[in-house]
């Protein structure tokens, strides 16, 4: 996770900003998670991980705001992804009851979210999103029928 979620983060924004610098603009979108907000059991390298996206968001804002560059950080809720898959090692019966009883996000309402940052006016910046599920009220509480 810290491979992926911080490095990989850095490796690529290392690759990319130098010429968003040069033609003074870009939009870097960022997808944290709401578990940057709030530690859970059993999710701690995780949650580290989506909160150290937050504070590279943040820095990036501070940094390249100057170069016309805008910086979105997209704090997702509980969405249907394989990730529960990979989280509970294969194991599809448990994966499923993560999302039982509710309707989480899809990929695409995030992918929505992401369209309306990326075609919000040059003046303006969506600089931090948070979306939940409705059933979802906070990183620990989903409320299941």
């Amino acid at each position: 996770m810290i491979d992926g979620n911080v490095k990989g983060l850095l490796y690529v924004s290392k690759m990319i900003i130098p010429g968003m610098k040069e033609r003074n603009s870009g939009h870097i979108i960022n997808i944290s998670s709401v578990a940057a907000r709030q530690t859970y059991a059993n999710g701690v390298v995780y949650c580290a991980t989506k909160k150290a996206v937050d504070v590279i968001s943040e820095g990036m804002r501070i940094e390249l705001t100057e170069f016309g560059i805008k910086i979105t950080n997209i704090q997702p809720g509980a969405v249907e992804t394989d990730f529960s898959m990979v989280r509970f090692k294969g194991d599809s019966e448990k994966a499923a009851t993560v999302y039982a009883g509710y309707e989480p996000l899809k990929a695409e309402d995030i992918a929505d979210s992401i369209a309306y940052c990326i075609n919000a006016p040059k003046h303006v910046c969506i600089s931090d999103m948070t979306i939940y599920p409705t059933a979802q009220a906070e990183p620990r509480t989903i409320y299941r029928k």
